[in-house]
């Protein structure tokens, strides 16, 4: 019996209120694909998205914030969104799951101060937390990609389970936004460092990546400028 599609959740990247999508991470080198990020979402709901991933890259780079845009979507939507992008403190979480996020990506302040992870997971449960570790190949990368942290995944991983954490986002920064495809000896190390669920992004570019990912056992893949410009269908097709 073969193992069940992968899950795709569609991304929608907001800078400057708009929905873009970055190269390589680079806030400066960004394609604009909708200029309302609720239209966005809704487009990949009316195609059948049942969670969107949404990240605030003001927030993550320090430039600013899009929560109004953020709050908008929730409410307007119909189907659950995540959210990330810098959040980084209880508060700033709580006002967004408060908001009626589903729930919250937590990225740099997981690797700064991973007793924050814990708190939330204690007082909102584990389903509406998850971790995204943004790296080059194994180092943790921080605050929206631009700094490395010195940090190896390998060191966290054992550190989040603890925490409670049962949904992990790793993100391929070199590769995210490049339409180059996943690097498989990634995938799989990443793969044999996180037991419980995991969500892959960066590169993400056909439908060999859904195969890799069924292949090496990864329950899920945010996928954004592979749907945006068509070079992996969605929703995938059936299989027969």
């Amino acid at each position: 019996m073969s193992a069940p599609s992968p899950l795709l959740i569609p991304c929608v990247d907001i800078q400057s209120g708009r929905a873009v999508r970055l190269y390589e991470g680079d806030p400066d080198r960004e394609t604009v694909y909708f200029e309302s990020p609720l239209a966005a979402a809704k487009h990949w709901v009316s195609l059948g998205a049942s969670l969107v991933h949404l990240v605030d890259l003001d927030a993550a780079t320090g430039r600013g914030e899009n929560r109004a845009v953020i709050h908008q979507i929730t409410q307007d939507l119909g189907v659950p969104v995540e959210v990330g992008g810098g959040i980084r403190t209880r508060e700033a979480a709580e006002a967004l799951l408060e908001a009626g996020v589903d729930r919250v990506v937590i990225g740099t302040a997981a690797v700064k101060q991973p007793e924050l992870v814990r708190e939330l997971i204690a007082a909102h449960g584990p389903a509406r937390v998850v971790v995204s570790l943004d790296a080059r190949g194994l180092e943790v990368a921080t605050h929206g990609w631009a700094q490395g942290s010195g940090v190896g995944v390998g060191e966290l991983t054992p550190v989040l389970s603890a925490a409670g954490l049962q949904t992990l986002i790793f993100t391929d920064v070199t590769r995210d936004g490049t339409l180059r495809g996943l690097d498989r000896e990634l995938m799989r190390q990443v793969r044999a460092l996180w037991t419980s669920t995991l969500i892959v992004g960066g590169g993400v570019a056909n439908l060999d990546d859904v195969a890799l990912l069924q292949e090496e056992g990864i329950e899920g893949a945010i996928v954004g400028r592979a749907i945006y410009e068509g070079t992996l269908p969605y929703p995938l097709p059936a299989q027969g």
